[in-house]
C-alpha cells in the first residue's frame, strides 16, 4: 500500500508541473510567435508536413526514398497508436483553454479527442527520427520542426506539455519499429 500512496503522490505532482506548464505558457504574452504557430500547428495536421517532406525525399537520390519509407511508415504507426489506442486508453480531457486565458489569436479549433497522448507530436517525431536515422543530415532539421510542432500545440492550446512528451515517447518507439521494418524488407 504504501508504494501506491507514494505513486499517487509522485502523478499528482507531475499533474501539478504539468498545468504549472500550460498556465506559464499561456500567461506568457507572444504576439509575434502566435500566428506562425497557429499555422506551423494546422500545417502538421494529418502530418501534412511530414507527407510533403516524404514526397521530396522519394524523389531524390541515393538513401533519400529508404528515409522516406521510414518515415512514412513511422508516422502510420504513430498516428496508430496514439489516436486508435492511447486517446482511447488514457482519456485525459483536453485543456480548458478558457480558463488557462489562452489569447484567441493562438486558437487552433479543439480536438474532439481525448488529449494524451498528441498525435501531431507523435507523428512529427516519429518522422523526424526515422528520417534522421536514414539521412542523418535531415536529423537536426527535422527534429527541430517536430519540436516546435510540439510546442505549437501547447502553445495554442490544446495539449498539456505532458501530452507533448507522451506524444515524443510514442513517437521514438513508433520510429524504432519503422526503422526495423525497414531494415529488414529493404537492403541498405
Amino acid at each position: 500500500m504504501p508504494d501506491r500512496d507514494a505513486a499517487a503522490a509522485v502523478l499528482g505532482d507531475l499533474r501539478a508541473i504539468d498545468r504549472a506548464l500550460y498556465a506559464a505558457v499561456a500567461a506568457t504574452p507572444t504576439p509575434t510567435l502566435d500566428r506562425a504557430l497557429r499555422r506551423l500547428s494546422h500545417a502538421a495536421d494529418h502530418s501534412k508536413i511530414s507527407l510533403t517532406v516524404a514526397a521530396g525525399l522519394a524523389l531524390g537520390p541515393g538513401r533519400c526514398p529508404r528515409a522516406a519509407l521510414a518515415g512514412v511508415g513511422a508516422v502510420a504507426l504513430a498516428s496508430a497508436a496514439s489516436n486508435l489506442f492511447g486517446k482511447r486508453m488514457v482519456r485525459r480531457r483536453r485543456p480548458d483553454r478558457p480558463a488557462a486565458r489562452v489569447a484567441v489569436g493562438r486558437h487552433v479549433p479543439m480536438p474532439l479527442s481525448a488529449s494524451f497522448p498528441s498525435g501531431h507530436t507523435a507523428s512529427a517525431t516519429a518522422f523526424a527520427t526515422a528520417v534522421g536515422v536514414v539521412l542523418p543530415p535531415a536529423a537536426v532539421p527535422l527534429g527541430a520542426l517536430a519540436a516546435a510542432v510540439g510546442y505549437s500545440r501547447v502553445h495554442t492550446g490544446v495539449h498539456y506539455p505532458g501530452d507533448v512528451a507522451g506524444g515524443a515517447v510514442l513517437g521514438l518507439a513508433a520510429a524504432a519499429a519503422s526503422l526495423a521494418a525497414v531494415r529488414r524488407r529493404v537492403p541498405a
